[in-house]
């Protein structure tokens, strides 16, 4: 069998029991993770107009689609575009290290697209089919995203590659045949936002990591390649040089390496977090008593900078100020990134005394880790140092299932009914095994959140 004919098969044919018990746990994870970041997210300027634009210009047609958490409809890839950037507006969502990004952003949110704009014709998909889509969109993404890492000259954001797992959902799912999947993958590389990631970091703003793009983009392809446009050839999942990433399907699982976030903020920046958090578990720091924080990390952390944020998104994308507001506040959680805590006075002083340097040890591990150390000097003359720092959640060290669901109530409390937020817990637990669960599951993310004013401006 040809590469191409694996990745054929391992999107059409895989069923549940090929999935590895831990693979499945993962999925699982992931999903309930990116809800709950969407629940937040929901909150934000950013998704109320990406909504506002998808049920305006992206508006439900033959093909209707509800968009999680809104109460509204629109197309497929409208949905998928909305719910897309609604996860990237809230930067706690679940990533890996080699792409230096996010599938979940997209991924899930093209599955629920299609699986909603299918579900009277076609009838309610099972929960374990659901699962089994969801790791067949991930490990496509994840893989078509290492394989271009690795042989394109520039930087680029999640939507370039995430666009072809969305495709390879919507080949599933519409039943596409193997000509016609080919199409959709080669179309969705094509269409894929290739967009610069640094230039973003550089100036944080809505354009955000570009996966709402590439989740409309690989529901896009999807159905065009059902009606008969055609793709030139995906490059990497069929270029030679990438054979390497997809020769061992079914063997090695790149789900099993996400990472979950404790903290709403860019990955870069949590190992600096983690560090501090660490030391304030073992003694009390008065910010007042500080006089400088020198953080050494590998150059992209860097290069977040924020020291003094004006918008969430720049809060986000930074990594000075956020560490202030863990050591003024105690807790670095929603609020911390919120636009009424961007003017907090004594988070700001001590944002101006930290200062940032790369350590070229750091650098060479990049971005397979991520490390940081921390050195507090206080006003007595003691320096309070850390020593070198991974981020918790990472594969080596994961959040236990308790962190994990502590988040996701943290995520979503004040904006959606406890009823729904159990309720979400016990659909997305009782998925494989529950035969009600798929039906409960897409009931509770209609409903919309609860109005209140926009908390992460």
């Amino acid at each position: 069998m040809s590469s191409q004919d694996a990745i054929f098969s391992f999107i059409h044919d895989t069923q549940f029991d090929d999935l590895p018990s831990d693979v499945v746990k993962m999925a699982e994870r992931c999903c309930l993770d990116l809800l709950g970041v969407a629940v937040a997210g929901r909150q934000t300027e950013l998704s109320e107009i990406i909504t506002e634009h998808a049920v305006s210009l992206f508006g439900a047609g033959k093909e209707t689609a509800t968009i999680p958490f809104t109460g509204q409809i629109a197309s497929p890839a409208g949905s998928a575009l909305a719910m897309g950037m609604t996860i990237d507006a809230f930067d706690a969502h679940d990533g890996h290290r080699l792409t230096k990004g996010h599938a979940g952003a997209a991924v899930l949110p093209a599955l629920l697209a299609f699986v909603y704009s299918l579900s009277d014709a076609q009838g309610m998909i099972s929960g374990t089919e659901f699962i089994t889509t969801l790791v067949i969109g991930y490990e496509t993404s994840l893989r078509a995203g290492i394989a271009l890492h690795a042989t394109a000259c520039d930087y680029h954001t999640s939507g370039a590659w995430n666009a072809i797992g969305a495709a390879a959902i919507g080949a599933r799912l519409l039943k596409l045949n193997s000509e016609q999947t080919r199409h959709a993958l080669g179309i969705a590389e094509y269409h894929g936002p290739r967009s610069q990631m640094m230039r973003c970091i550089d100036h944080p703003t809505m354009l955000k990591d570009g996966s709402g793009w590439g989740a409309m983009a690989g529901v896009s392809a999807a159905y065009l390649a059902k009606s008969g446009f055609t793709g030139a050839p995906a490059i990497t999942l069929e270029d030679e040089d990438v054979i390497p990433y997809w020769d061992d399907l079914y063997e090695r699982w790149e789900i099993l390496a996400q990472y979950f976030k404790p903290y709403p903020v860019c990955r870069w920046a949590q190992p600096a977090i983690q560090a501090v958090s660490d030391l304030m578990e073992q003694q009390s720091l008065n910010h007042q008593e500080i006089i400088e924080i020198e953080i050494r990390t590998f150059h992209e952390g860097v290069c977040l900078g924020g020291h003094a944020p004006k918008t969430t998104e720049e809060a986000q994308y930074a990594i000075a100020f956020p560490v202030a507001a863990l050591i003024v506040r105690g807790t670095l959680g929603a609020n911390e990134i919120s636009s009424h805590s961007l003017c907090d006075p004594l988070i700001l002083a001590l944002s101006q005394k930290i200062i940032l340097k790369e350590r070229d040890e750091y650098n060479a591990k990049f971005p397979g880790e991520r490390w940081a150390d921390v050195a507090i000097t206080l006003n007595n003359g003691e320096v309070l140092k850390t020593p070198a720092t991974c981020p918790n959640g990472d594969p080596e060290n994961p959040l236990t299932d308790d962190h994990m669901l502590r988040k996701f109530h943290n995520l979503c409390q004040g904006a959606i009914h406890k009823a729904t937020i159990e309720g979400i817990v016990k659909s997305v637990g009782g998925l494989t095994s529950d035969p009600n669960a798929m039906a409960e599951l897409l009931g509770l993310l209609k409903h919309p959140v609860i109005e209140n004013e926009h908390l992460y401006k």
